[in-house]
C-alpha cells in the first residue's frame, strides 16, 4: 500500500467516524471533520480532484463554524437542535448552489487540468450547501448529501479511487440513517420551528 492509499484510508476511516458522530448529535463530530479533511486534501490533490481538494479547505472552515453553532447556537446561546431549514434558505442555498456549480465548473474546465470539471464543481458546490445546512442542525442537509453521495460514488469509480467510492457508498448508507434519526429527534424534540 503506497502512502496515498494509506492517507487515503485513513481519511475515509476517520469520514465515517465524522458521519457517525452527526447522526447520533455528538459534537466530537467536529473535530474528527477536521482531520479527515486536512488529510483529504493531499488525496485530492494527488488525484487532480482539486474541486475536491478545494472543498476540503472550505470544509476546514465549516467544521469551526459548525463546532461553536451546535455549541452556542441554540436558544439563549445554548445546544442547537434539530430543526427544518426556512423556506427562503431552501431556495437561496439552491439557486446559489447551482450558479457556483456552474460558475466553478467553467473555471476548472477552462483553467486547469481536471478531469471532470462539471461533476467535480457540482460536489463541491452541493456539499457546501449540506454542510452548512448540517452546521445548523436543518434536516434537509441529510437529503442533500444522498444526493451528493450517488454523484460523488460514480465521480471516483471512474478515477479510480476505490477506497473513496467505498467511503461514499458507506456516506450514502449512512445519509439515509442520519435522515431517519434526526427525524426521530425532530418528532421528540417538537423543534421542527415554521417552514416557510
Amino acid at each position: 500500500m503506497d502512502s496515498y492509499t494509506a492517507g487515503e484510508a485513513v481519511a475515509g476511516v476517520v469520514g465515517l467516524v465524522y458521519v457517525i458522530f452527526v447522526i447520533r448529535q455528538n459534537v466530537w463530530c467536529w473535530p474528527a471533520g477536521l482531520v479527515s479533511a486536512g488529510l483529504y486534501i493531499l488525496v485530492f490533490f494527488h488525484a487532480r480532484l482539486y474541486g475536491q481538494m478545494a472543498l476540503q479547505g472550505v470544509y476546514i472552515l465549516f467544521m469551526i463554524y459548525g463546532w461553536h453553532e451546535w455549541l452556542r447556537g441554540g436558544e439563549a446561546g445554548g445546544r442547537l437542535v434539530v430543526s427544518h431549514a426556512p423556506g427562503r434558505w431552501r431556495v437561496a442555498l439552491g439557486v446559489a448552489g447551482a450558479a457556483f456549480a456552474l460558475a466553478f465548473g467553467l473555471l476548472l474546465k477552462h483553467q486547469t487540468d481536471a478531469v471532470l470539471p462539471f461533476w467535480d464543481a457540482g460536489t463541491v458546490s452541493f456539499s457546501l450547501v449540506a454542510q452548512l445546512l448540517t452546521a445548523r442542525k436543518w434536516i434537509e442537509s441529510w437529503l442533500v448529501w444522498i444526493a451528493v453521495d450517488v454523484v460523488s460514488v460514480g465521480m471516483y469509480v471512474s478515477q479510480r479511487l476505490y477506497p473513496t467510492t467505498a467511503l461514499f457508498v458507506a456516506f450514502l448508507v449512512l445519509a439515509v440513517l442520519g435522515f431517519v434519526e434526526w427525524r426521530r429527534s425532530l418528532r421528540e424534540e417538537g423543534a421542527g420551528g415554521p417552514v416557510e
